[in-house]
C-alpha cells in the first residue's frame, strides 16, 4: 500500500501561505482573520444561546429552571467541554472544512480532533492564568495544537487570550508531585517542577516566570469569525470579563496528527492503552484506530492505494530513487 501526503482535493479548500506557516512554526501561534463566514458564525452562536436558554437539553445539564433570570443562567456554567459527542453542530463546528484545511498544513496531512470546548464568559466571569494545553492533552508524538474561535469581538476588556511570545519552544512544565508525562522522565537536567497551574494571580501561578523569559506577553484581540491556531506548548491566558453588558463567546477545539498515540478521554475511561479510536480522523489516514463522524459531519480521508508501489524515504521524480552508478541498494548486494 502507499500513502501520499496529499491535501484534501475538496472545492473551495483554504490554502495557507508559507509565511503564515513560517510564523505559526517560529511564534508557536498564527491568527487567520475571518477563516468563518459570518454565516458559520451564527450556526455556532445560535448552538450557544440554545444551551445557555434550555432548548438544546444534554447530558449532564440540569433543566433550566422555569422563569430563570439573566444572571441566573449566566451563573450556571462558563463552558462546556467535548460538546461534539452530543451535538450535530458541535460536531460541524469541530470538522469546519477551513479550520483543518490550515490544520493540514501546520501538522498534517493526518489531522485527528480530539475535543470541542463552548465558552460563554458572560460579564464578570470566566479567566483562566498562564497554562500548556499539552500538559493536560497528552499525544505521543507530542503534536497537539489548539484553535480559538471567536463568536464574540474579543478584546482586553471582555478576557481575550494572551500569549507569551516564543514560549511554544519551551518544554512541558510539570506540576509539582506529578510526572511529566509528555516528555521521557528523566530526560532533562533542570526542569523544574510548577504549582498552581492555571491560577489567575501570577504570585500563585509559578508559570508567570517562564511567560516572561522571552518577552512581555500581549493580547490576541480577534473579531467573530477570526481563528487563532497555537501549538500545545505556548503559555497562554485570559482574564475575566470586565464588561457589564458584552458576552465573549468562542468555540475552542484540540486536534493533533493522525498518526500520534493519544492516551487521553477527557478523563473518561477507554479500552487498553490508547484512545485513538475513540477521537474523529478529520483528515489523511491513520494506522491507529479512528472513530467516524457521529453526526455525519464531512471529513475528506485518504486511505492507502491497494497495489501500489511503497513510497521510498528519498525522491527523485515522482518520489522514486533510481540505482546511479556507485550507488548499491542493499537489496542488490550478493553474500
Amino acid at each position: 500500500m502507499s500513502h501520499l501526503p496529499r491535501a484534501a482535493d475538496r472545492p473551495g479548500r483554504f490554502k495557507v501561505a508559507v509565511d503564515q506557516y513560517v510564523a505559526y512554526q517560529r511564534d508557536g501561534f498564527l491568527v487567520v482573520p475571518s477563516l468563518l463566514s459570518g454565516e458559520d458564525v451564527a450556526v455556532l452562536l445560535g448552538l450557544a444561546e440554545d444551551i445557555l436558554w434550555g432548548r438544546e437539553p444534554l447530558p449532564g445539564l440540569e433543566p433550566v429552571p422555569e422563569g430563570a433570570s439573566l444572571d441566573l443562567l449566566y451563573s450556571r456554567f462558563t463552558r462546556i467541554h467535548m460538546l461534539h459527542r452530543a451535538s450535530p453542530r458541535a460536531e460541524w463546528g469541530l470538522l469546519h472544512p477551513r479550520v483543518l484545511d490550515v490544520l493540514e498544513a501546520l501538522i498534517g496531512p493526518d489531522v485527528l480532533a480530539l475535543q470541542s470546548m463552548l465558552f460563554l464568559n458572560p460579564p464578570g466571569r470566566g479567566g483562566q492564568g498562564w497554562h500548556q494545553d499539552a500538559y493536560y492533552i497528552t499525544t505521543f508524538p507530542d503534536t497537539l495544537i489548539g484553535v480559538w474561535i471567536a463568536l464574540d469581538r474579543a478584546d482586553v476588556e471582555n478576557g481575550c487570550l494572551w500569549v507569551a511570545p516564543g514560549t511554544g519552544h519551551e518544554p512541558i512544565y510539570p506540576p509539582t508531585r506529578a510526572p511529566a508525562h509528555v516528555h521521557a522522565a528523566g530526560a532533562f537536567q533542570d526542569l523544574r517542577e510548577i504549582e498552581n497551574a492555571s491560577h489567575l494571580d501570577e504570585r500563585v501561578n509559578t508559570l508567570s516566570p517562564v511567560a516572561r523569559k522571552h518577552g512581555e506577553p500581549f493580547p490576541i484581540e480577534l473579531n467573530p469569525g477570526d481563528a487563532l491556531f497555537f501549538n500545545g506548548h505556548l503559555l497562554h491566558r485570559s482574564h475575566p470579563n470586565r464588561t457589564k453588558d458584552r458576552m465573549r463567546r468562542a468555540f475552542v477545539c484540540h486536534y493533533c496528527n493522525g498518526r500520534s498515540w493519544v492516551p487521553w478521554n477527557h478523563g473518561a475511561p477507554f479500552e487498553g492503552d490508547c484512545a485513538n479510536g475513540l477521537h474523529i480522523l478529520g483528515r489523511g489516514w491513520s494506522h491507529l484506530p479512528f472513530a467516524a463522524p457521529k453526526f455525519d459531519s464531512p471529513v475528506w480521508l485518504s486511505p492507502p492505494k491497494e497495489g501500489s508501489r511503497p513510497d521510498r524515504l528519498m525522491g527523485g521524480n515522482e518520489g522514486s530513487m533510481e540505482p546511479e552508478s556507485g550507488i548499491a541498494l542493499i537489496g542488490d548486494l550478493k553474500t
